[in-house]
């Protein structure tokens, strides 16, 4: 891994703190047309785009009961035993985040309510790529599920034989997803967004996916709602000498085979620590399954940042504001209480990201790309909405509507005014 001092190399640092992952313009007009054709031509364009991009010709997009059933045979038990333990763990934490609604009494003649209620048909996108994601198919239904969604509907692209992996149809079947359907990239964005013959439309769309996806979620937002704009994986680790070097590039290297664009930052003041994880990572390379992935981010994301001190390593990060930090000092919680900007945050040598991405009961569903700084993890709340009531009788509106009236004519909107004062002329009947 390259490795920089601080002090000395200003200008790459600067470089990598003000680092944009998110490019969009070299498949802007594809996803469009895609998007646009869709919209008009619903089952067919889908029939020809997953012929085009996926290599394989279907006709039913519906995964069916058969298909489930047959994929609990095909998978392993105590594999399907992991997924219940997982889910159960999500469940227990995601349950905490139930909003509920709640009102405030003026006095016996007006209240305020806020109405909390689930969003009513959201789409659940799980990717394809080169290995299936099952944790990601938790991650987008346990909560939607516990929000009282009425309707999730999953999409996901087919392989080369038209089918889904198996752990996939078993977690989507055991989180309670109610329908899914064999269909992947921006083509799958736009089947929610209008919905199509076979495909209902949505409300609202989460889950990550590539640059192609991430473009057509952008590209609709408004016209539905989406969860994030998501750029490629991160990891960003805070270390001294406490920290075990093997570790620390394990870490490094598990977010690195998630794509060639991801990117693995260490943060430390010790050289000592900076020189044992950068052979770590290259012994350990050697012996991955994605190793040219892997390379190829290390080559090209991976960096080792000597700091001055565990300050500069903490100030450096909540500029950076990264999806997953990992901190294994002798402070653990004194950094911690430092830390303002970060997606996820894992703490000590025995808190690895990948408990977070399987097991824990966190959401691995983060902001990437720096947007931890005014975004935040999958959640239930991300499956509700909220609506507002006013009730007001005649007298509480009367003690008060010369006031309402001063602040609209103030803004010179005297429609508004007028809808206050119309009630309390001598002719009208005040109903």
């Amino acid at each position: 891994m390259k490795t920089i001092d601080s002090q000395a190399n200003r200008d790459l640092l600067e470089t990598l703190l003000s680092r944009n992952q998110f490019e969009f313009s070299s498949v802007n007009d594809l996803v469009l047309k895609v998007i646009e054709t869709v919209r008009k031509e619903k089952d067919q364009a889908l029939i020809e785009y997953t012929a085009r991009f996926d290599k394989v010709v279907l006709t039913r997009f519906k995964v069916t009961k058969e298909e489930i059933e047959e994929a609990y045979q095909l998978l392993n038990p105590m594999l399907i035993e992991d997924l219940k333990l997982a889910m159960r763990n999500m469940i227990t934490f995601h349950q905490k985040q139930v909003e509920v609604s709640y009102k405030v009494k003026i006095d016996d003649t007006s209240f305020l309510e806020e109405r909390v209620m689930p969003i009513e048909k959201v789409g659940l996108y799980v990717p394809g790529g080169t290995a299936p994601l099952p944790s990601t198919v938790l991650m987008n239904a346990v909560p939607a599920k516990l929000a009282g969604v009425k309707k999730t509907v999953m999409v996901s692209p087919p392989n080369k034989a038209g089918k889904l992996a198996p752990s996939i149809l078993v977690a989507a079947d055991l989180a309670g997803v109610d329908e899914i359907y064999k269909i992947g990239g921006a083509q799958a964005v736009a089947a929610l967004a209008f919905g199509t013959e076979t495909i209902p439309k949505v409300d609202k769309i989460v889950g990550p996916g590539n640059v192609y996806v991430t473009t057509a979620k952008r590209l609709l937002n408004g016209y539905i709602g989406i969860d994030m704009i998501a750029g490629p994986s991160e990891i960003l680790i805070i270390a001294d000498d406490a920290a075990n070097p093997e570790f620390v590039a394990a870490d490094l290297l598990s977010q690195a085979e998630h794509d060639t664009l991801a990117s693995a930052i260490l943060l430390t003041p010790s050289k000592t620590l900076a020189k044992k994880v950068n052979q770590a990572v290259t012994n350990q390379i050697k012996h991955l399954s994605r190793k040219q992935i892997v390379e190829t981010a290390i080559a090209n994301q991976g960096l080792i940042v000597i700091t001055k001190d565990l300050l500069e390593a903490i100030a450096i990060s909540n500029r950076i504001a990264p999806e997953h930090l990992e901190i294994m000092t002798k402070e653990n919680d004194s950094v911690l209480e430092k830390i303002t900007q970060a997606g996820a945050i894992f703490i000590g040598n025995y808190s690895p990201e990948p408990l977070g991405d399987y097991f824990a009961g966190t959401n691995h569903t983060l902001p990437t790309s720096g947007t931890a700084r005014f975004s935040s993890p999958l959640s239930v709340r991300d499956f509700m909405k909220r609506t507002q009531v006013i009730y007001y009788t005649k007298e509480a509106l009367e003690k008060n509507y010369k006031t309402i009236v001063r602040l609209a004519n103030e803004e010179g909107l005297t429609a508004h005014a007028s809808a206050i004062t119309v009630r309390f002329k001598e002719d009208s009947d005040g109903r």
